[in-house]
């Protein structure tokens, strides 16, 4: 009998795709770049929006991947038997190739045959677009799955909420298929049972979205003149179908990880609810930690945007390992784990092993503090409540902001003496925050810089050997976590958990006047990101796989992806001065410095 492991799906997946046509792409940044709307990669597709509306490919117009994704809308689900905050979509892709005739055919090839997946074809379950007034039902994906000898009984037409994607406004959109593996523990729900009434007998595993219309600003669709395909399967999901579990905590992507835990504890995972609750959370909130703080993107824990889910999603590991025995710096153990597990899979986990734990361990550290301070507040303005039973958002936002205490914690302990919390209150409160805090940043600058100017291209300049300088002193662990640069300084923050020494500091100010000193000239060179990578550039290279970029480099300081003015020379730069190390947010400090 074979032997499944996600691992092993992993890999049948992308060596069938290569099979068929397929150049395999390495995952994007869970971070998203340019104009989405969402913190994290949410879905396979996010990465490649570029290319589905109508920008060449480098590698190509048939693409496959397994992408990291991080969806935490249902975060409060977390602890049930499938739902994650991070999980693994295996995707492929067809950039006005081929359409719905090789896409269902390759679908039912991979999920029934016996080289590949082997599912009994009676086990499955399909859905398509029946239509509206403005689309015709979906009568070609239907047939195809006829032809495949999918019989009446398990191919259901559902309307456009569940069987149409589109980008949520104007341009490409269309018709999607889902399939689904019945659970046949779970009995109809009654004569009219289908995928859409979420009772537990369909289980989706994968999704076939056709891109054959363009949506006017009009309303009008009309047919696309190059047509895409974009599927996306769930790794973990299809691997609990696979090992026959009925969760996927009790697959082998979270197997090891929860037997670290059980031993850290000296609790076993099914006692009870509430441990094997606590157990899930714990697991899977570690594991999207590892994900996010591993990233070539990766984020620090802070108050606002992706800092602030990461934050949340530690915090509340922790509050569970309280609940389960769990010893102090326990995810930073547990942490271990998921990097041996994924290392392989996602390089980028071993190379920031170390950055991982110390910023789990600073983060719980922080906890427990806030946990003192936070607690203690808390206690004092429930105290004083009588006669109310709500604590205001006013209140519930001055415990967030300034103790850190965080609102699901509030409203936790809120319950438990019998008290709710406005949570509506809470949120405009933290909006008016946030609003505030970026005019108080209202200065534009385009890639961190205020102009042009020959002064500001120095400085420019400077911010490479300044980060090449700190990689050396510091080491790998340093990357650029942003800049701000005009014609009389230069702000750098970058990743390092402590305070920098003086002789470290007078170290890496000394190493960039050395190559100031040695008056090389600036290079410019243009190549795709691989050759670039391959050279050892710096740079973030997931979410530009394959683009042609500018790599600069300065003799044997410096090599950078860039895309802003620089001098000619390093000698042009004169004489460059640290002012101040400072801290800018958890994790992450800030140098100061001028050109002399």
């Amino acid at each position: 009998m074979t032997q499944w492991t996600a691992a092993r799906l992993r890999g049948l997946f992308l060596e069938f795709m290569q099979e068929k046509g397929h150049t395999i792409i390495p995952s994007a940044s869970v971070i998203p770049q340019g104009n989405v709307n969402v913190l994290f990669t949410i879905a396979g597709m996010y990465p490649l929006i570029p290319y589905l509306t109508g920008k060449a490919h480098p590698s190509g117009t048939r693409l496959a991947d397994a992408q990291k994704c991080v969806r935490t809308v249902d975060i409060e689900s977390v602890g049930d038997a499938s739902h994650l905050t991070f999980f693994e979509m295996l995707g492929n892709w067809s950039l006005g190739d081929y359409f719905k005739k090789e896409a269902i055919n390759w679908s039912w090839e991979f999920l029934t045959g016996d080289k590949w997946l082997g599912i009994d074809p009676n086990r499955l379950a399909f859905s398509v677009f029946q239509g509206d007034e403005n689309a015709p039902r979906d009568e070609e994906a239907a047939n195809l799955w006829r032809e495949m000898g999918v019989t009446e009984d398990r191919l259901f037409f559902l309307p456009k909420q569940y069987n149409w994607w589109s980008t949520g406004g104007p341009g490409p959109c269309g018709p999607d298929t889902e399939m689904f593996y019945i659970n046949t523990d779970k009995e109809p729900c009654g004569p009219d049972c289908t995928p859409a009434c979420d009772c537990g007998r369909y289980l989706e595993i994968w999704n076939d979205v056709f891109m054959q219309y363009n949506l006017r600003e009009d309303g009008i669709l009309e047919p696309l003149a190059a047509q895409n395909v974009d599927t996306g399967m769930g790794l973990e999901r299809t691997a609990c179908v696979l090992m026959g579990k009925q969760s996927v905590y009790e697959t082998d992507a979270f197997t090891d990880i929860i037997k670290k835990i059980e031993s850290l504890s000296g609790k076993v995972y099914g006692s009870d609810e509430n441990t094997t609750r606590s157990m899930r959370i714990i697991a899977d909130h570690l594991r999207t930690a590892c994900m996010i703080l591993g990233d070539e993107r990766g984020v620090t824990p802070s108050n606002t945007d992706q800092g602030y889910i990461l934050r949340r999603l530690i915090r509340r590991a922790i509050r569970h390992g309280m609940k389960i025995g769990l010893p102090d710096v326990a995810a930073v153990a547990i942490a271990g784990v998921v990097t041996a597990q994924y290392e392989q899979s996602y390089p980028e986990l071993k190379a920031r092993e170390r950055f991982i734990a110390e910023q789990l361990r600073l983060e719980e550290e922080r906890f427990q503090r806030t946990l003192k301070t936070g607690m203690r507040e808390f206690e004092k303005l429930s105290a004083k409540m009588t006669d109310e039973k709500v604590i205001d958002g006013a209140n519930a936002f001055r415990l967030f902001d300034t103790y850190g205490f965080p609102i699901e914690m509030t409203v936790e302990m809120a319950q438990e003496k019998g008290l709710s919390v406005d949570t509506e209150g809470f949120q405009l409160c933290y909006e008016r925050h946030r609003e505030l805090s970026h005019s108080g940043a209202a200065q534009k600058f385009k890639g961190g810089l205020a102009d042009a100017s020959e002064a500001t291209a120095k400085l420019h300049t400077a911010t490479h050997l300044l980060h090449a300088a700190l990689r050396e002193v510091l080491g790998d662990e340093v990357a650029q976590k942003g800049s701000n640069i005009t014609e009389e300084r230069l702000r750098f923050d970058f990743s390092f958990s402590r305070k920098m020494t003086v002789d470290e500091i007078t170290h890496v100010q000394t190493r960039v006047n050395e190559a100031v000193q040695a008056r090389v000239p600036i290079l410019i060179s243009e190549m795709s990101v691989p050759q670039a990578k391959a050279l050892g550039a710096l740079g973030l290279f997931e979410g530009k796989y394959g683009d042609m970029v500018k790599v600069y480099t300065m003799g044997g300081f410096s090599k950078e992806i860039c895309g802003g003015p620089h001098a000619g020379n390093t000698g042009d730069l004169g004489q460059f001065i640290i002012q101040k190390e400072e801290s800018s947010s958890a994790g992450v400090r800030r140098i100061k410095a001028v050109l002399k």
